[in-house]
């Protein structure tokens, strides 16, 4: 591809014969040899001013008697030429006079030997194929050797040696990002013809050498090197460079290292990828149904990827879903729906709305399902539906949301379908939220998700119940197990590039830090704020806002220090519970106390009990028996655990701790040796208040159910 420089405005090429383009791209008439070498000269000194003197002598051995008055010819043929429009008398733009001489007052990308070098600089900051497209082009504009008629002139001489020099080194970056890309085959046939026309150039043989190593030709491989020594050693009496001997001792040794990178692994999937796409735009109409269906399969997988594709995948999901609706196929649209089986950890939605829509349509879908002739039928397809609605309807304490989760797991079982039961527990675990103190029974779906996720290869499945089983193990204060399930997530998370891992195993983390008081304060902090950064870009919205100023609030209540007194500050979805302490640390005991009768049941997700605790301190702090009586029959059933701590996220340490504090201000039965030293658990022994009741434990009669 031959370069024509900016759509816009006047270009000079220099890359073969000196010639210049208007603006349209047609070539500029630039009248004799003379006047091509003023120009050339000019570009040569690169915005610099050229005296007319040297000039003179650059273009005559022996300048004749009237050489100033020829170049002043010369240029004023140049401006004519380059700058037609230019109305008479008034001063040239372009080609202008400055002091004792002239200069090309060309744009950097105006001449393409400025814009080669500038591309193979660029090329080298940026990942295989980008810098291969950025090479091949810039090598593109070659016409043949720079300042092609100008071979012998001394002010030629070093600029064409150095954009040859620049040219060699651009083949040979070309090279290697094929040979990053997996795209040996190319790069062999280039790299002989390399090393036959510049046989002194060590780094051609060595990546001809390792793209034919790399090719399966290990003979031929030594064959090069053994031929490049014999022609270094016989023709310029030295010995290879570190760089062949190297290569030919671990080619000897086969050493691990010379075999294809990830970088070129995913080099030749890209291409598949590209020819496989190609492929489907040709053979699958624009019109048909199979591309919804294709579409939901790749916005599933484009939500695993990262923060980029996981708000892709939601901002394209519903008008893949509506657009199913619309063609009027039930069958059709529950296959949209339900493709959509992207497991999630986290309990507040990132977008509610969103998830509202996907809700109403998954109903209708079941709806327009069990009306049809052949309902039975479509139980898989029922059971994803309803696995999406317990999904989508996390965090709420009333709707379909429950009898959806029992509902897509009775039929995953019956039909023993493991990739559905898997999808129908991520449900499940999504619903268990109704009450608190229900860390064992997540723990026992993480389980089962991990166990089933291993022996059928359900990688995103078997994360999701490695993390489910980090949250609940924490709950229930039993780090070296929750230590174990956040390394397999990871593990897993690398193997099969699922980033948004390490955002909740980071929280983790901190938590520990944090709970098990193996660092000071200040060290927690930092781990928090470290393990907060990581939310920047992952594209969870319902995990931002608010997150760390809630950690760190929990972090000095339970180290005994005041709470932060900023009423400023973001605390997100969590500012009512926020609200009451922050105005106590003011000083502000009556407005702290109406925030605190105003507040509302916290939402039944994965901080629920730390919410709790956080209005029992305000209550207790302030004297409030309703709210104390509230926050103690919540707790109650959560007495061996950590309140927080199933979030992976942050911890006001034992529950059990806070329902003794307010036993003793509600004037319950206490316990207040069981869970002082922070453990959880069978340490906390029985929790204080009445003894409970067959059907789970409750506070006293007089509270209010939380």
């Amino acid at each position: 591809m031959t370069w024509r420089g900016p759509q816009v405005g006047i270009a000079f090429g220099v890359l073969g014969p000196v010639t210049a383009w208007d603006g349209a791209g047609a070539a500029i008439a630039l009248k004799g040899p003379r006047h091509r070498a003023v120009l050339a000269r000019l570009i040569v000194a690169r915005g610099r001013v050229v005296p007319v003197t040297r000039l003179i002598d650059d273009l005559w051995d022996e300048p004749p008697a009237g050489a100033l008055g020829a170049v002043r010819t010369f240029v004023a043929a140049l401006r004519r030429a380059l700058e037609p429009d230019r109305p008479p008398r008034t001063p040239a733009r372009l080609l202008v006079t400055e002091g004792p001489g002239y200069a090309l007052r060309a744009a950097t990308d105006a001449v393409d030997s400025w814009r080669f070098e500038h591309a193979v600089a660029a090329a080298a900051a940026l990942p295989p194929h980008d810098g291969l497209g950025r090479l091949e082009e810039a090598l593109g504009w070659w016409r043949g050797p720079a300042y092609a008629e100008f071979a012998d002139q001394d002010w030629a001489r070093a600029e064409r040696s150095r954009l040859a020099e620049l040219r060699l080194h651009a083949v040979e970056r070309r090279a290697e990002a094929l040979l990053a890309l997996g795209r040996t085959a190319e790069a062999v046939p280039d790299l002989d013809a390399h090393t036959a026309g510049h046989p002194w150039r060590e780094e051609a043989w060595r990546l001809l050498a390792l793209a034919l190593y790399r090719g399966g030709r290990q003979g031929d491989a030594l064959a090069v090197l053994r031929r490049a020594r014999a022609l270094l050693v016989d023709e310029l009496g030295v010995d290879p460079g570190p760089g062949l001997r190297r290569l030919e001792t671990d080619i000897l040794r086969q050493a691990g290292h010379l075999d294809p990178t990830p970088a070129a692994i995913a080099g030749a999937a890209e291409r598949v990828w590209a020819e496989a796409t190609a492929a489907y735009d040709r053979t699958v109409a624009t019109g048909a149904r199979a591309r919804l269906e294709s579409t939901a399969g790749l916005l599933r997988d484009l939500a695993v990827t990262g923060g980029g594709g996981l708000r892709a995948a939601r901002e394209h999901r519903v008008a893949a879903v509506e657009a199913a609706e619309e063609l009027g196929d039930a069958e059709l649209t529950a296959r949209v729906i339900g493709a959509f089986d992207v497991p999630a950890i986290w309990t507040r939605s990132d977008d509610p709305g969103q998830a509202a829509r996907i809700v109403a349509a998954a109903g209708r879908t079941l709806a327009a399902l069990s009306a049809g002739h052949e309902a039975a039928g479509h139980e898989a397809a029922r059971a994803r539906l309803l696995a999406t609605i317990a999904l989508e309807s996390r965090g709420a304490r009333s709707g379909p949301g429950p009898r959806a989760a029992r509902q897509a797991e009775e039929i995953a079982r019956r039909l023993n379908d493991p990739a559905l039961l898997a999808f129908a527990l991520s449900g499940v675990f999504m619903q268990t939220f109704h009450r608190t103190g229900l860390a064992a029974r997540r723990d026992g779906i993480g389980a089962e998700l991990v166990d089933l996720s291993a022996r059928h290869g359900l990688v995103t499945f078997e994360v999701l119940g490695h993390l489910v089983r980090m949250q609940a193990r924490s709950a229930l204060a039993d780090f070296p197990a929750a230590d174990a399930h956040a390394a397999a997530a990871e593990g897993l998370a690398v193997r099969h590039e699922r980033p948004l891992v390490r955002v909740f195993t980071g929280w983790y983390r901190a938590l520990r830090l944090d709970a098990t008081g193996r660092a000071p304060v200040e060290e927690a902090e930092a781990a928090y704020r470290e393990a907060a950064a990581r939310l920047d870009g992952a594209g969870m919205p319902g995990m931002e806002r608010g997150l760390l100023p809630l950690a760190l609030l929990c972090l000095r209540l339970r180290h005994a220090q005041p709470a932060p007194d900023d009423v400023h500050a973001d605390w997100g979805p969590y500012a009512p519970w926020a609200r009451p302490l922050v105005l106590l640390a003011r000083g502000h005991r009556t407005e702290a106390a109406a925030a605190l009768r105003a507040l509302p049941e916290p939402p039944g997700d994965l901080l629920t009990e730390a919410l709790w605790c956080l209005a029992a301190r305000a209550a207790l702090t302030l004297g409030d028996r309703t709210t104390m009586e509230r926050a103690y029959a919540a707790l109650l059933p959560a007495a061996g655990e950590l309140a927080g701590a199933g979030s992976g996220v942050l911890t006001l340490g034992p529950v059990a701790g806070h329902l003794n504090d307010l036993a003793a201000a509600l004037g319950y039965e206490t316990n207040r040796g069981a869970c002082l030293s922070g453990g959880g658990g069978a340490a906390c022994g029985r929790a204080p208040g009445p003894p409970p009741r067959a059907d789970g434990p409750r506070g006293p009669t007089s509270a209010t159910a939380g």
